[in-house]
This record gives structure tokens, sequence and C-alpha cells, in this order.
């Protein structure tokens, strides 16, 4: 990366804009230009100094985080990276997603040196994956999509009994265009792991299970798989599978592998889906980061299982699905707009 990135700071608190400036400046390719105490502010600066990307604090006076984002995506839409405290903002974080925030990082609720410093590379990583966005990636996703119809035809030639989703940056806006165009009768359990922090999973699973006509729970142990069930991993734990005695298929959740750079991670979960079902597995990677599930995406294909992976043009950021394109693992890629359709007629 040679352009530097131009940060605008929006936080009230004077300590956290001075934290987060301290942080982003550990990187040469980050400027921060500007800083602003509350939503309105920010929106004056925006037009101002035209940054790149914005860090967003949510509960601010005279304007709020949420305000400022609806506001400013009508305006001309700007990636924006929410930093929160989720025991405080966990509601307003996923309506500023909603609105268009990119991605979001968790602040500690203690806000020493030694802690808030801890966020410092997750932070500068989102910083410079939300540079590369471009705006019509940027819009919410308030309006619920259409359900899509049920397949009339198989496009792959063997049928699934699990669709495992992987999925991060950008996950929370595209499950929220993805799920709700699932049919009620959709005949498989659907598995997702999607990045998030400790203490947001549960009320995203609530909030898409709202939007949806299939059953979206966030995930516990001993929960029994079953057709028209969604269920997305909780933060912290990876989701694995098990058969029980009574032969169904339940939910186990782990710590381990510790060495893992997520928890959950999609390669756990994808490698424990081809341990369980075979060849019955179809594994969906959607927009995010980095390039998790590309060893679960090569175990499910030795399993013999399917791989179908979000094409570029649609993706918030078109990491993860770039890894499974170069590595040879994705049999088809697939925009956004498509990939309900597409899953339901591979089952």
């Amino acid at each position: 990366m040679n352009q530097i990135i131009k940060v605008l700071i929006v936080d009230d608190s004077a300590y956290v804009r001075k934290m987060v400036k301290e942080m982003l400046y550990r990187s040469p390719f980050i400027e921060v230009v500007g800083t602003a105490h509350n939503g309105q502010e920010a929106l004056e600066l925006v037009e101002q100094l035209n940054p790149d990307v914005v860090t967003l604090d949510l509960i601010m006076p005279e304007m709020d985080g949420v305000e400022f984002l609806r506001q400013q995506m009508a305006k001309r839409p700007i990636p924006a990276i929410v930093v929160s405290i989720a025991s405080e903002d966990g509601q307003k974080t996923l309506a500023a997603l909603e609105a268009g925030a990119v991605d979001f990082v968790h602040k500690p609720t203690a806000l020493a040196t030694e802690k808030i410093f801890e966020i410092s590379d997750d932070l500068i990583e989102k910083v410079k994956a939300a540079a590369t966005i471009a705006p019509h990636h940027l819009l919410g996703t308030e309006v619920k999509p259409q359900v899509v119809s049920s397949p009339l035809s198989a496009q792959f030639h063997k049928s699934v009994d699990l669709v495992a989703i992987g999925i991060s940056t950008g996950g929370p806006q595209a499950l929220a265009n993805l799920i709700p165009q699932l049919p009620s009768d959709f005949p498989v359990p659907i598995a997702i792991v999607l990045h998030m922090p400790v203490g947001y999973t549960d009320m995203y699973a609530r909030r898409l299970d709202e939007q949806s006509s299939l059953t979206v729970l966030e995930a516990e142990e001993g929960q029994i798989l079953r057709p028209g069930l969604v269920t997305i991993a909780k933060a912290g734990r990876h989701l694995k599978f098990l058969v029980h005695s009574d032969g169904t298929t339940r939910v186990h959740l782990d710590a381990r592998p510790f060495d893992t750079l997520h928890r959950p991670s999609v390669d756990v979960m994808f490698r424990s889906a081809a341990d369980v079902f075979g060849a019955r597995v179809l594994g969906v990677v959607m927009t995010g980061m980095g390039c998790d599930g590309k060893e679960g995406a090569a175990w499910i294909k030795a399993k013999g299982g399917t791989i179908v992976t979000e094409a570029e043009e649609s993706c918030v950021v078109y990491g993860m699905p770039r890894s499974l394109v170069e590595a040879g693992l994705s049999d088809r890629q697939v925009p956004l707009k498509q990939m309900a359709q597409v899953i339901l007629n591979s089952i």
C-alpha cells in the first residue's frame, strides 16, 4: 500500500480521540486529518477534509453516530468503522451496520492505555480494508429483500445436508440481504461463522430472526440441527458438529483449537462439517478480510463437497473469497443478489 489513508476520528471523549489517534499513527500509511466530538461536527468535517475513512463512536451529544451515518450516507457514502462498547451500545452498533457502517471494533471498557492499545492492530487492519471499499457497497440494509422462489432444477450434481457459511467484514449487511430471501420451508440447516466480538452475536441473531422467515439463533451447546434453522456461531467459541447417540446432529461449542486467528473460525467449522456430513456439505465463503475458510474449504473439497464464493463485484472486502479462488477451491463465484437462488438450487 503506497497511498496514505486519511482518517477522521469521531468520539465525544477527548481521551479516546487521543488514544485512537495514537493507535492509528502506529501505521505509516494512515494520517489522521481531523477529530470531531459529535455527529454534527463530523458531517461538517467530512465535507471540509474529505477523509477516506471515519472511525465512529455511537453515543454522543447533539447527534449520535447512527444519525450521522444516515445523513452522511444519504449525501456521500464514506467507509465508517464503529468503535464501541458492546455492553453499552450493542443495539446501536447493529443499527449503525444497517445504516451503512462497514465494520466495528470493540472498545475496552477499561480505558487504561495498555487495554485500549490491545485493539490497535485490529483497528489498523480494518481501516486499511475500509479504505479499499467502493462507495456502492456502503448502502444500508434496512429494506427487506424479496423471498426467492424454490428451485426448479438442481444446478449441482448432488444434494447437500448442510449449508455452512463463512463471512467477515461486511457480513452483517450481506447476511441481512441473504437470509431473509430464503423461504420458511428451507429443507436443510444453515450454520454461519461471522467474525464478531463477544457480546454481539446473540443480539445480531435475534435481529436477523425478526427479519427472516427462517429461525435464526445464536449457537448453544447441544442444539439440534434441523431444516429451516440458521445457527450463528457464538463469539469466542468455535462451532463444531457431533452426531449424538440418538442419530441427531448437534452443535458443539469449543475453545479449541487455541491457535486460530479467529474464534470462531470458518476453517474449524468447515472441517467439522466435512467430517460429519462428508460430501453433502455446501460451503459458502462471502465478503471478509483475510483467508479464514481456505483450509476448511480444502477439507470440504477433499471429502467431495461443494464450495461457492461470493463474486468480487458484490463483496465489501474481497479477501476471504479471493483466497479460495486463487487456491482453485471455488466451484462457482456468485454475486450476492444471486446467492440465495444458487443455494436453493443446490439442495
